[in-house]
């Protein structure tokens, strides 16, 4: 899959068969629509192109999202997008000068001169220019003269996307990592960079990778204890290993700050200033405040037999 993120400087595309979203998640419900997309691409020996937006558009057109979450970071959505067969994936940077063009100059001088699409597949509720005025029956309208054929993403799709996008964030906030996963149709990830704690997992036998996820649109779990595959995001193979996650303000020895904590089963490398992607299998219980660490570490120990039973 090729990369754009310079509109200005895209190749000529051959029978460019198109889609327009965000594509958050790149959930079951996005599946649909690219299955679709190289449906049709294979009909015509067309080459397949997702048009997605960095920043979200909400960000740019809505003060009221400022704290907006996302499944996905970008490098993430192009990750996954990369196995699913795309040819070309554009990324266009979304600014208010862009949200703000007439939607007549979105169609032509964006879509129409940037990408001479042979097949446009959209939603029949997306809409594009100022105050949003364009819509399917704009590029409905303009097709005959600009010679590209128009193929709608049925209602109930949209809907199917709209609610597993909305559902999913619902599901990671609330421990429900068996939800998330399945309509994600693959295990929740994210990753952080490995930092120095206070060293106390070490001292209870069970050392901990302290991670700093730096990219603070990025949703993230609720509190509590997880069973979690994890992998070096730097290392080619990747290894997997499994291990446990804490995620909260560590009760028992009166935390102030949320802190995401990872131990790895059978692991005793020096990983600091690395970073790890963690892969969240399955909630096990909420965090606890114990009488004393001797508790703590036999909680622990039930904990990773659990974890072990699940991975």
């Amino acid at each position: 899959m090729q990369v754009h993120r310079n509109i200005d400087q895209l190749p000529p595309f051959r029978k460019a068969v198109i889609t327009i979203g965000t594509f958050d998640g790149v959930h079951q419900g996005h599946r649909q629509v690219i299955d679709r997309l190289l449906e049709e691409a294979a009909e015509i020996s067309g080459e397949t192109v997702i048009v997605t937006f960095h920043p979200h558009p909400r960000k740019v057109v809505s003060s009221a999202i400022l704290g907006i979450r996302l499944i996905n970071t970008l490098e993430e959505k192009i990750e996954l997008l990369e196995g699913l067969g795309i040819d070309h994936l554009v990324i266009v940077p979304f600014t208010e000068a862009f949200a703000n063009q007439e939607a007549e100059i979105y169609i032509q001088q964006f879509l129409v001169e940037k990408f001479s699409p042979h097949t446009i597949i959209i939603g029949y509720d997306h809409r594009f220019g100022r105050d949003r005025r364009g819509d399917y029956r704009l590029l409905e309208r303009y097709a005959p003269e600009y010679g590209y054929q128009l193929k709608e993403i049925p209602k109930h799709i949209l809907d199917h996307i709209s609610i597993s996008s909305t559902n999913i964030r619902e599901a990671i906030l609330h421990n429900d990592t068996e939800t998330a996963n399945k309509l994600l149709g693959y295990d929740f990830f994210f990753s952080g960079r490995v930092v120095h704690g206070d060293k106390l997992g070490r001292e209870l036998g069970y050392p901990t990778a302290n991670l700093r996820v730096e990219n603070e649109e990025k949703i993230l779990p609720g509190n509590g204890i997880y069973a979690v595959y994890a992998e070096l995001d730097d290392e080619e193979p990747r290894r997997r290993f499994k291990g446990m996650m804490s995620i909260g303000f560590r009760p028992t020895v009166d935390g102030k700050k949320r802190v995401v904590e990872v131990n790895l089963f059978d692991f005793a490398e020096d990983i600091y200033d690395r970073s790890l992607r963690v892969y969240v299998k399955q909630y096990l219980r909420e965090e606890v405040r114990f009488a004393n660490l001797e508790e703590l570490v036999k909680q622990i120990d039930q904990d990773k037999a659990i974890s072990l039973e699940i991975l």
